[in-house]
């Protein structure tokens, strides 16, 4: 009888002690999808104004109680770049590695801003949306109304369960782009000057 007891103490350790290892050693299929806010520094635009070519950075630095200030002319066109950071190191590789897992939407509220997406295959999702690294604004009325804030509210979303880069009116302003499901990776806010 105290032979039964001691296997079958032995038997469950073993079942036991295999489950955790197998339960703890088990990790999502894909690790490089994963980006944590906490995990970033800032979130810089790269914006270009076509008219002089030339590239000027803002960084939204997370966390911050500021926000930069982007300076944009009515009547021209920008190439904007989204990178995201984690101290020196350029995290944007990993959002393009896990294209599939990751959707911007950009919510530009008190501003008449028309965005065109314009990433290359590196960013663009197997459903064919584009995740939105890469855009073109035309600014036809930076701010809308003195009295308010104008703004960019950027989101990365991780996981979404669909996504659109259809644009809607919001209040005062446009957004570009929607999503179900999902959690957020990052937002960052900018202010929109004249």
């Amino acid at each position: 009888m105290k032979n039964i007891f001691k296997n079958t103490t032995l038997v469950l350790g073993l079942f036991l002690a295999t489950s955790l290892s197998l339960t703890s050693c088990h990790r999502s299929d894909d690790e490089s999808d994963d980006l944590p806010q906490e995990e970033l520094s800032d979130v810089l635009l790269k914006v270009t104004d076509q008219a002089t070519g030339t590239p000027v950075v803002y960084d939204y630095q997370v966390n911050s109680t500021t926000n930069p200030n982007v300076k944009l002319v009515n009547g021209h066109t920008y190439d904007v770049e989204v990178i995201f950071k984690n101290g020196n190191e350029d995290a944007t590789q990993e959002i393009r590695d896990a294209k599939d897992e990751h959707f911007l939407v950009y919510n530009f509220p008190n501003s008449d801003i028309t965005l065109t997406r314009t990433d290359d295959p590196s960013s663009t999702r197997k459903d064919g949306a584009h995740v939105g690294l890469k855009t073109r604004w035309v600014v036809n009325t930076a701010v809308k109304n003195t009295a308010a804030t104008s703004q960019l509210v950027l989101t990365l979303f991780h996981q979404p369960v669909t996504v659109s880069e259809a644009s809607a009116v919001s209040g005062n302003g446009v957004v570009y782009g929607t999503h179900t499901g999902g959690e957020t990776d990052a937002q960052a806010n900018y202010n929109i000057t004249n």
